[in-house]
């Protein structure tokens, strides 16, 4: 007790003689507050059929796709890598599943899921969906409000991207740019983060593919700066960046003829003038001619460059610190199309730290990622010495076919 009690005196001497020694009035400091990891929802799928129990399969149509969980033609680990997998082509699936409500202010949100094409995809969706907490799972629909689309989104040859779509005061706003998504048959790892200063940043498989500023990447709110349409191009402004030589004169032996009569024809003794007319010699190019005449070109001293009308403050912009802002977030789902079936979604995550995330997936996903490499590529290589074997069986049956038409014939 008394070295404790000497521990607190002298912490206390201390903050007494850095006190004493401050003659400005005494300030207090604001420590940065720690952030405190909240894992909103989480799922893995690690408990067979336990998914019925917290997923909700959407009645809105009766010809929606079905689910079953699985792990795909191959995988790291075939019990970890179990995720909820679609199984019908050409179907729509609507499914969704609700933790408690929270609240986004002042705190970073970070969604996080992994998707797996088991399949060689043509078109369709492996997006997921945020709704409040009034959305009605039993019904849930692509008209459903929701306040964050995200994920990878393919559709033929060309359209193969991340959505990242957010809804602003009740209206949906597209990044305006374009993200890559992954198109292989591996488990890939999408990371969303939002945060309160409005930055953001897309991750795949835990690497940053894009990152900015909400109000830079999205149309929520008008433009800072506008066009003064106002203000005419002035006058004296001259865009030509060459003019002719105003010094350039032409010479005075300059102007001459094209083409000038032959000097070696000469009137024919029996022209008759009465009868042919005047004698006009043959005309020859003019050897002494120098063509159209044209001052040189010079750069213009007075070029004022293209003409750019300017801009001005836009008087209807108005900055809204609450962009990123969504309440009562309380239900997170798949609403989506897809042409080839076969896609497992796993490895679901919402928190509101970033360092917490990261490492999640990499506990979640990054530790059979390898594996699941290694594995198909000895799948890969099995396949390819079946296929070079086939060949050779096809020729001996081929022999014995002809040895046993030769004995017949015999």
């Amino acid at each position: 007790m008394n070295l404790i009690f000497l521990g607190y005196f002298l912490i206390s001497l201390a903050w007494g003689n850095l006190n004493d020694n401050d003659d400005s009035s005494p300030t207090v400091l604001e420590k940065e507050q720690p952030v405190i990891t909240k894992e909103y929802f989480r799922e893995e799928f690690d408990d067979e059929d336990g998914w019925q129990e917290r997923w909700v399969l959407s009645k809105y149509r009766s010809d929606y796709g079905k689910f079953r969980i699985g792990s795909g033609k191959f995988y790291g680990d075939r019990e970890k890598d179990i995720g909820l997998q679609t199984t019908q082509d050409i179907r729509y699936y609507a499914v969704s599943a609700r933790f408690p409500p929270f609240n986004n202010e002042n705190q970073t949100l970070v969604v996080q899921y992994t998707v797996k094409y088991d399949q060689q995809v043509d078109c369709g969706g492996a997006y997921i969906k945020l709704f409040s907490v009034d959305l009605n799972q039993e019904i849930l629909n692509e008209d459903s409000p929701y306040y964050i689309m995200f994920g990878p989104d393919i559709c033929g040859k060309y359209k193969k991207v991340v959505q990242v779509i957010l809804n602003y005061k009740d209206d949906y706003y597209f990044i305006k740019k374009n993200i890559t998504c992954e198109t292989d048959d591996f488990t890939h790892l999408y990371t969303l983060i939002l945060r309160p200063d409005l930055t953001y940043e897309v991750k795949i498989d835990n690497y940053v593919v894009e990152a900015g500023h909400l109000e830079e990447d999205w149309d929520f709110l008008p433009p800072k700066r506008i066009i003064d349409n106002d203000l005419p191009k002035p006058d004296y402004w001259d865009e030509r960046p060459t003019i002719s030589d105003p010094t350039h004169k032409k010479p005075d032996d300059w102007d001459q003829p094209q083409r000038i009569p032959d000097p070696t024809v000469i009137k024919p003794d029996d022209w008759d003038e009465e009868m042919d007319g005047a004698w006009e010699p043959p005309l020859i190019p003019n050897p002494e001619y120098k063509g159209i005449w044209k001052p040189r070109i010079i750069k213009n001293p007075n070029y004022n460059g293209i003409w750019v009308q300017p801009e001005v403050d836009n008087p209807e912009y108005k900055p809204d610190p609450n962009i990123y802002k969504f309440y009562n977030i309380s239900v997170i789902g798949l609403e989506i199309l897809q042409g080839k079936s076969g896609t497992i979604f796993d490895n679901f995550l919402i928190t509101n730290d970033e360092d917490y995330a990261e490492d999640a997936g990499n506990e979640m996903w990054g530790v059979t990622f390898e594996r699941e490499w290694r594995r198909r590529e000895g799948q890969d290589a099995a396949f390819k010495n079946i296929n070079e074997q086939e060949p050779k069986k096809e020729i001996k049956k081929e022999k014995k076919k002809k040895v046993i038409k030769v004995k017949d014939e015999l």
